[in-house]
């Protein structure tokens, strides 16, 4: 684990340069599989690209172990949420659920209004509320809560998807593409999973002072 290299508990922002860096390899590494993806030695070139080259030199396809550590940051096993007192894998966590709801129910006004579809801030809306909902997952399935910097971190990412996400409501309702209905459906959604994040965020780093101190905490 990145967060055991020093003696000290990796913090949010530790967490938030490390997954600064994982995007990067992750989308080098797409770059790579999309450039190459009829070559037939495709394996064998993207490892050397990617510098992997002890796995490219070994016979079996190892070197797919390491790629497996950029793809999608999301997928986890079920936790247990130590702030919220309960054991239970984040599909069942309430705020993961308000996320995944809001998911579904922009899908439902897509199916009803398919002129969104092809609306900037519509897919805006779309692709950020999802990964708002991913970032959850991530961020609510740290076993047994041991890497709270990393939590809070994900919460961070969470945050920002579904501020943008607000972002592209206000300019739909701007441009009169929803009705004051649809809006205001969507609005109180939004904050909804926007407030339990902020909340949520705040329950870590409590727990994080709890456990570090003050003087470990960088705001």
């Amino acid at each position: 684990m990145a967060g055991h290299d020093s003696e000290r508990a990796w913090d949010e922002y530790d967490w938030e340069r490390f997954l600064q860096q994982q995007d990067r390899k992750t989308e080098k590494y797409m770059e790579l599989l999309e450039k190459y993806i009829d070559d037939p030695e495709r394996d064998e070139i993207v490892a050397r690209e990617m510098g992997w080259t002890h796995f490219a030199e070994e016979s079996g396809g190892e070197w797919h172990e390491e790629a497996e550590l950029f793809g999608d940051e999301e997928e986890a096993e079920p936790a247990e949420d130590e702030c919220s007192g309960g054991r239970e894998s984040f599909e069942q966590h309430v705020l993961y659920r308000a996320a995944f709801a809001l998911t579904i129910w922009i899908d439902q006004l897509f199916d009803a209004a398919p002129a969104l579809q092809n609306d900037p801030a519509a897919v805006r809306l779309a692709t950020h509320a999802a990964l708002a909902a991913a970032k959850l997952a991530a961020a609510l399935s740290d076993e047994e809560a041991e890497e709270i910097g990393m939590t809070i971190a994900y919460l961070k990412r969470a945050l920002k998807a579904i501020t943008v996400a607000m972002e592209a409501a206000a300019q739909l309702s701007d441009d009169q593409s929803l009705t004051r209905v649809q809006h205001s459906a969507l609005r109180q959604r939004l904050f909804q999973v926007r407030d339990g994040v902020v909340l949520l965020m705040g329950e870590f780093r409590g727990e994080w002072i709890r456990r570090y101190g003050s003087e470990g905490f960088r705001s």
